[in-house]
């Protein structure tokens, strides 16, 4: 038998480890907004010759646009993401390239206002608070005829929280080191993962809840623990098959939905752990009021 809950201490310390990390990044480099999120233009060039990723950027700053951010997709084509441009500014970069790198053809164009960037930004929170405290409110009504139902949608939230800011923080590093922005392929995997991830949790409490009413056990931190286990294989199985999937998806498709598949490479391994090793913890350290002190009993 694995003894999962006894070692919850652990847990919430690998958990307080990675927070801080985390929190360190978003709080030193920050998270790099993508066009969505910020004003700007993103063009997707493709050019006949072949151009070295570091030769391009210097003929952008040449060209006057030495803030650009250049991405190469899997395809060999090169996200190039500036300040708004107009008609007459994106002909005159092209016209540069052109003239430097030989022939190109343009695959996309896009120009984001500040305005809608600003509106696009605030829709994207709304939506994961709404997610959250949805979450909350269905947990606390499901486990309705269980003793202090609201600590399961409670605890539910407080994992998610930790799955959302774990990610956060290393796109921020990626960020940093990658020049990755967030777009709204990242916000899409964060409602995806925390979907998933509470999928999993509420196969668990949902255990917790068939041993309490069989009286599997006096002790709430046996019950909880043997619910555990008794859907350990579950939990693993599902996210390791996801995981195959998504992987799948990393290597062979283009980097337009880069930032998904890597929101949904990290969110599953931190939900599945999430879900065996931290929700759990939390419904025992509350009910053994451990707050304070988090002692393993």
């Amino acid at each position: 038998m694995f003894d999962i809950v006894g070692k919850r201490l652990w847990f919430f310390l690998i958990s307080a480890v990675l927070i801080l990390i985390g929190v360190i990044a978003l709080g030193v480099v920050g998270l790099k907004p993508g066009i969505e999120f910020s004003s700007g233009s993103l063009i997707t060039l493709s050019f006949e010759n072949r151009v070295v990723h570091s030769e391009l950027r210097q003929e952008l700053a040449r060209l006057g646009y030495p803030d650009a951010i250049v991405q190469v997709t899997s395809g060999g084509n090169f996200y190039v993401r500036t300040a708004s441009l107009n008609e007459e500014q994106k002909k005159a970069l092209e016209d540069g390239l052109v003239a430097r790198f030989g022939a190109l053809s343009e695959a996309e164009f896009q120009s984001v206002s500040p305005i809608v960037a600003g509106e696009t930004a605030y829709n994207a929170g709304i939506a994961v608070a709404v997610a959250a405290i949805g979450i909350l409110l269905y947990l606390a009504w499901a486990f309705r005829r269980m003793p202090r139902p609201f600590r399961y949608g409670a605890c539910a939230v407080i994992a998610l929280l930790h799955d959302v800011l774990v990610v956060m923080g290393i796109f921020a590093i990626l960020g940093a080191l990658l020049g990755w922005e967030i777009n709204l392929m990242f916000v899409t995997g964060v409602l995806a993962i925390i979907g998933y991830s509470v999928n999993n949790m509420v196969v668990i409490f949902d255990r917790i809840r068939e041993n309490l009413k069989r009286g599997l056990s006096p002790h709430f931190d046996v019950v909880v623990n043997d619910s555990v286990v008794d859907t350990l294989s579950r939990s693993l199985n599902t996210t390791i098959t996801t995981l195959i999937t998504v992987v799948a998806l990393f290597l062979f498709v283009g980097a337009s939905i880069q930032n998904f598949v890597v929101v949904l490479l990290v969110g599953l391994v931190v939900g599945a752990y999430d879900s065996i090793c931290v929700a759990p913890s939390l419904l025992v350290a509350w009910e053994k009021r451990q707050w304070g002190t988090l002692k393993a009993s």
